[in-house]
């Protein structure tokens, strides 16, 4: 939209001429700055449908503390949190030195975006990308917006490049993350006349105001009059859409505290940078923060308990608690987080796994073996995961969630009587969460007579991982198979169903 208004200027004679190229670009747009024209498109496109597994990573300035996790930004200026009894014992107060004060530690001298791709090839994602700014305030791009920034301070490197270069090299959609809607520190009035401090660092306002008297520092805080805030918002992401052109863009939570004006030219800006460069992209949000016929809900660290009728994303951790690198940082095993796509493919979901590296650029190894171990996994059973879409049901088995949405939990793991379905075409995956045991009567009860896809018949079950022929039955309880005598796999075990049609067409 201010492209389109300086070229106008520039037209009328104003000032000079207007670059013919740069008009040509403006008469191309498709799409305005509101919901009913920015609705005019699918916000769920077929590769984000096939790809079904991506790898993020919450790395940044706040890795360097490595305590407690990736709030420690906030939560140190907080006199009463464990976090600013870590900084005072390990740095001295916040007044003395700051978070701006980690930036020069935060060197990434081991970071090689080569490395980092081809782990995630190997892990068998089919998107990646860096969280391109937290709650923090500092860039991981070469910024002209924000003087905090990767290129000219810390690493003094265009990271998001980088990773943009070698994600896209391996043949993997890049994605961004921006968390950057909860850095704005301005006041806002509460119902009854009351006003209070927004943002990620309001302990800093409260506890440590003299910190804000340095304006260059106050940029970090997010320090600003709310209209400057909301237009550098804007300002950070058209910035990364012209150099970078993310083919997925996600954001956190809060994003309902950017008025809509500023979102909607955001996403016309993206959408119309997709159009002229002829691909589809992503957009993914929380709660009800955008229109679910723009973008994309994600569930973060949850998912839907059933199957759903819309597309969605998780973003999970490989971790257990921080999404950031801290010292004590627990690792989940492959086996969970198998077991877990899984489920959320089946009930037309996508998952973004998080890792948490090291602020050296390092990736822990205990991390990297788990995601080495996903990807052989998916090397062998991918089939049942990549390019499919719902079958007439998510599943059947014990193990269900009490109810979907973020944050969800459920009460205990998946285990082998935990049956999830997948189909491409008239091919059905059933996907059982666990070995059952060799030689073991496995019933599929879905195929019943009472069973959703009672109607439907079967020409051939066969097993991935195995040449073992499988014995199978189709009774009206039922398909019944037995296991082959040798066990194939712990994680999770796949077998193939040739199908017929049935009187829906299936």
């Amino acid at each position: 939209m201010r492209r389109l208004m300086i070229c106008l200027i520039l037209t009328t004679g104003l000032a000079g001429s207007c670059d013919r190229e740069s008009v040509n670009v403006e008469r191309k747009q498709v799409f305005t700055a509101d919901w009913e024209s920015l609705k005019k498109r699918n916000p769920s496109p077929e590769w984000f449908r096939d790809a079904k597994f991506g790898i993020y990573f919450h790395w940044g300035v706040y890795s360097v503390p490595a305590f407690a996790n990736e709030w420690y930004p906030r939560n140190m200026y907080d006199i009463k949190s464990a976090e600013y009894r870590h900084h005072v014992r390990m740095y001295g107060e916040p007044n003395v030195f700051g978070y701006p004060d980690f930036v020069p530690m935060f060197k990434a001298e081991k970071f090689d975006a080569n490395k980092w791709a081809d782990l995630f090839v190997k892990a068998g994602a089919r998107f990646a990308g860096p969280v391109a700014e937290h709650h923090d305030g500092f860039s991981m791009w070469a910024s002209s917006v924000n003087p905090w920034n990767a290129k000219d301070m810390g690493p003094r490197r265009d990271l998001v490049g980088e990773l943009e270069k070698a994600i896209r090299k391996r043949g993997m959609r890049f994605v961004t993350t921006f968390h950057h809607e909860r850095n704005g520190l301005y006041e806002i009035e509460k119902k009854g006349g009351n006003k209070r401090w927004t943002g990620h660092y309001e302990y800093v306002k409260k506890n440590f105001p003299e910190l804000l008297e340095d304006p260059n520092r106050a940029i970090m805080y997010g320090y600003m009059p709310a209209k400057e805030f909301f237009q550098t918002w804007e300002d950070k992401l058209i910035e990364v859409i012209d150099k970078y052109h993310p083919d997925l863009m996600y954001f956190d939570s809060w994003l309902d505290e950017i008025p809509g004006t500023y979102k909607k030219e955001y996403l016309a800006h993206y959408f119309n940078d997709a159009v002229k460069l002829g691909k589809d992209v992503v957009v993914t949000y929380k709660q009800d923060d955008l229109p679910r016929d723009v973008g994309i809900e994600d569930f973060e660290k949850g998912r839907a308990d059933k199957l759903t009728d819309f597309v969605w994303l998780t973003d999970d951790t490989i971790s257990r608690g921080s999404w950031c690198y801290t010292q004590d940082l627990g690792i989940k095993k492959a086996m969970e987080i198998v077991r877990t796509l899984a489920d959320i493919v089946s009930k037309n979901g996508q998952m973004m796994l998080n890792i948490s590296p090291m602020a050296d650029g390092t990736i822990p190894e205990n991390q990297k073996q788990v995601l080495l171990e996903i990807g052989e996994w998916m090397r062998k059973y991918g089939e049942a995961i990549y390019g499919t879409r719902p079958f007439v049901d998510y599943g059947e088995g014990p193990t269900k969630m009490a109810k979907g949405g973020q944050f969800a939990k459920m009460k205990g793991g998946y285990g082998p009587k935990d049956i999830r379905y997948t189909r491409k075409g008239k091919t059905v995956y059933a996907i059982v969460l666990g070995w059952p045991g060799e030689n073991t009567e496995v019933a599929f009860t879905i195929f019943g007579r009472e069973g959703k896809a009672g109607n439907i018949g079967i020409r051939s079950v066969s097993m991935l991982g195995t040449k073992e022929k499988i014995k199978w039955t189709q009774t009206e309880a039922g398909m019944i198979l037995t296991t082959p005598s040798k066990k194939v796999d712990n994680k999770a075990i796949v077998f193939k169903l040739k199908c017929e049609g049935n009187k829906k067409g299936f």
